[in-house]
């Protein structure tokens, strides 16, 4: 008999058995795949480590938020790589701006190329400001009219087109949002923790992903917890008193435990639990339902040696200034993330589900050569792209690897090989932005689906999930 089961080894999995470990409880985690991690997994090609989804970190300065987690977690003793004051460069019909760290900084170097915004920009960067400040309490509904009366029911576009009068600030403030999915019912709670987050100390990992992973799954192991790979969660039991008693495994046996938590995706966990009078229909349709976030196309670049030097900041390039045309079929704007010390690059683009659905029923090295094609001619087109700030790129790439949502799908077990999870609605954030509970009281969820996607976001999750079972502060 466990105290806790966790289903999935992603960060929130591990982050939450991590703190429930240190406080004593015994902590099984069940990970379908033999690499732990989730979305921050990385993988080795060619001698190079890429990362799935991990490219940087924001908040990680001495004194802020994730920082602060990261201590707790005893993960800052990880080879963090610092990016430059200068950590964001955008590039918007071959014209370059600069996001520089810190509020101030950023107002200045922002005023400087927009001097007539200055006073809106000051209202732009004390909003996020705002949001970073008060980040540990401003999550924690207060009432049953929280998160229509927070910046979860306001429109972030609204709030751009606003507050910023100038169309090209506009798309510039935006123009580093492919860390997020720039909807237009984004709630400006999101856009603002994201973007404040990078403002406050920007972070590469020198080694990828997959060391915060390790790093959590070797503690946890130390502190009495148990951790099985390569092992499938084919059910959630629920008793006759409707509470969740533990899960069946893919290899036959059944563990039992106190508490369930599932780091899956809601709609996943909700299919794992059979019929019963304690999980209602009308809960199973709402969350089934729930609309997902694009995915990316992702070019994993190995790079002859010395061809490229290493740049310690990330290039946003777009090809033209629709910020908010994020779903588009074709390759407008990419993610430039650089590997120190690795000769390689990413370059991310986003990816509609529909650009592949035509292949979702086949499995990972056996989509054919339509499906193959398809993917050449992608990474074809996000070169080109990158090749407007890199010039000669195509010359110096040894060796392409690449990935569709197709991909992501089958390694992390997203519902349409989403990049963000389950899509947030100002306008309906009390369906949209999930808490902790769910009917079967015993049963908690956790990640990046809740609230907040991202690093940050799903270790802020974590604290609500833990929040659940223990007494916990940070």
């Amino acid at each position: 008999m466990y105290d806790i089961i966790i289903i999935g080894a992603g960060l929130g999995g591990l982050e939450c058995g991590y703190i429930l470990s240190k406080n004593g409880m015994k902590v099984c985690i069940v990970e379908r795949e033999r690499e732990i991690g989730g979305c921050i997994q990385s993988f080795k090609r060619g001698g190079s480590t890429f990362d799935t989804g991990f490219h940087y970190v924001g908040a990680l300065d001495e004194g802020e938020s994730l920082y602060r987690l990261f201590t707790y977690l005893n993960l800052m003793g990880l080879p963090w790589v610092r990016l430059d004051d200068d950590f964001d460069h955008v590039h918007i019909d071959g014209s370059e701006y600069i996001f520089r760290s810190g509020h101030e900084a950023f107002l200045e170097e922002m005023s400087s190329r927009f001097p007539h915004q200055r006073e809106n920009l000051k209202k732009y960067v004390a909003t996020l400001k705002k949001v970073g400040d008060n980040i540990f309490g401003s999550l924690a509904p207060k009432g049953d009219d929280f998160f229509t009366t927070s910046m979860f029911g306001v429109s972030a576009k609204a709030f751009i087109e606003e507050t910023i009068t100038d169309q090209r600030l506009r798309d510039v403030l935006c123009g580093t949002s492919l860390k997020l999915e720039l909807a237009e019912k984004l709630p400006l709670y999101t856009f603002a923790q994201i973007n404040d987050s990078f403002l406050r100390g920007a972070y590469r990992l020198d080694g990828g992903g997959t060391l915060l992973a390790e790093h959590l799954a070797a503690d946890i192991e130390s502190m009495g917890g148990e951790i099985i790979r390569a092992t499938d969660v084919t059910a959630i039991k629920v008793n006759a008193e409707g509470l969740a008693s533990g899960v069946e495994l893919s290899n036959g046996e059944t563990l039992s435990s106190k508490w369930v938590i599932s780091n899956a995706h809601p709609a996943h966990t909700v299919r794992l639990i059979e019929e019963t009078p304690y999980l209602k229909k009308i809960y199973r349709s709402r969350i089934t339902r729930l609309d997902n976030t694009l995915g990316f196309f992702t070019a994993n670049l190995k790079l002859k040696e010395g061809a490229v030097p290493y740049q310690n900041h990330n290039n946003f390039i777009y090809d033209h200034a629709d910020m908010w045309d994020c779903t588009s079929q074709r390759t407008n704007r990419v993610l430039v993330s650089y590997y120190k010390n690795q000769n390689a690059i990413d370059i991310l683009s986003p990816m509609p589900w529909s650009s592949v659905e035509q292949w979702k029923d086949t499995t990972i090295g056996h989509r054919g050569s339509e499906y193959e094609e398809f993917k050449r001619q992608k990474a074809d087109e996000c070169i080109a792209l990158t090749e407007s700030v890199i010039p000669g790129l195509r010359e110096s790439v040894e060796r392409v690897y690449s990935s569709t949502p197709l991909t992501y799908r089958s390694y992390t077990n997203t519902e349409n090989g989403s990049a963000y999870g389950i899509r947030k609605d100002f306008e309906s954030p009390m369906t949209t932005i999930l808490t902790p509970r769910t009917p079967i009281k015993n049963l908690l969820l956790t990640g990046q689906s809740l609230n907040l996607h991202g690093v940050l976001g799903v270790s802020m999750t974590t604290l609500f999930t833990v929040r659940e079972i223990i007494d916990f502060k940070i």
